[in-house]
């Protein structure tokens, strides 16, 4: 195979018409030059220049290969600009996952922010399940995943950034005794019909372990797994639900949320990111956005009415 520098050298000396000058432009002494041409003219199996006065001129063959070097040293510009492109943010793409109650709320704003910062930079966005975006990291699937309860599976190689905390709120028919108390014990709901409202994963944890903590088991009698749904279900009477503040900021008017405590059951939303991929400025602006438009999310769940 050609050496590439040893291409360069002969374009230096091709342009320059000397080998003195090459030399000075390469900043090479002159026999390390001559040198170098000798090298590649033994790669190449024939002469590459040949003498006239004081100078040199190519052969058809010299000519040749400083055509290709030219080229090759234009390809290898155009590389080092992508890169600098690249590594600046400017270019490049990002393989998002996220889940429904999260979109709206944290996915949307932070992607406009990052479309105004980095407008060159191609966003892969993808709806997943809540139990599936994590794996789509680890896997190297996805740069940034938006993850519920991920805090026990963390291994080498992924950081989650905590982006909020999304507690659950008892959702109620609006003629529910309990639908007067500012708030709700967990414990109350013991003997209720519930609506679930989640699917088995980390989403539902939260709700059976503190129901378990308030020491007794959900006795789910009806579900969905869309929030909007599951408010309807309990404002037609089948039950009563618990349901997370990011899925309860569009309410149905025949529902009454209150707050839950003893305990209070919370999921908890982090980012999932490979620590490779938080070299690019891009992902960082992206973690960045998300963590603010948590920290300004308006609250979704229980209030007093």
């Amino acid at each position: 195979m050609l050496d590439v520098r040893r291409l360069q050298v002969l374009r230096a000396v091709v342009t320059s018409g000397t080998v003195t000058a090459a030399a000075a432009h390469l900043g090479y002494t002159p026999s390390a030059v001559s040198q170098q041409v000798a090298a590649l003219e033994k790669q190449a199996g024939t002469a590459l220049l040949e003498r006239v006065g004081r100078g040199v001129r190519p052969t058809a063959a010299g000519l040749l290969l400083t055509e290709h070097a030219a080229l090759i040293a234009s390809a290898v510009a155009r590389a080092e600009t992508a890169l600098a492109d690249l590594r600046a943010g400017r270019t490049g793409s990002l393989s998002v996952r996220y889940f429904a109650t999260a979109g709206s709320t944290l996915v949307a704003p932070a992607l406009a922010r990052l479309r105004a910062e980095h407008p060159g930079i191609r966003v892969d966005l993808e709806l997943t399940d809540p139990q599936d975006p994590f794996q789509e990291v680890e896997r190297g699937r996805a740069d940034l995943a938006v993850v519920v309860g991920a805090r026990g599976r963390v291994d080498g190689g992924i950081r989650l950034v905590h982006l909020l905390d999304d507690p659950y709120a008892a959702v109620l028919p609006a003629g529910h005794p309990l639908a007067e108390r500012k708030t709700v014990d967990l414990h109350e709901l013991a003997g209720e019909q519930w609506v679930g409202s989640e699917p088995p994963g980390p989403c539902l944890e939260p709700v059976t372990d503190a129901c378990a903590a308030a020491g007794f088991s959900p006795g789910f009698v009806v579900g969905s797994e869309d929030y909007a749904t599951a408010q309807g279900f309990v404002a037609a009477g089948l039950g009563i639900g618990l349901m997370p503040g990011l899925g309860l900021r569009v309410r149905h008017p025949g529902v009454v949320v209150r707050p839950v405590r003893n305990p209070e059951p919370v999921r908890v939303i982090s980012a999932a990111v490979r620590e490779t991929a938080l070299e690019q400025p891009a992902l960082r602006g992206l973690l960045e956005a998300l963590s603010d438009a948590a920290t300004s999310a308006p609250p979704g769940g229980a209030e007093a009415d």
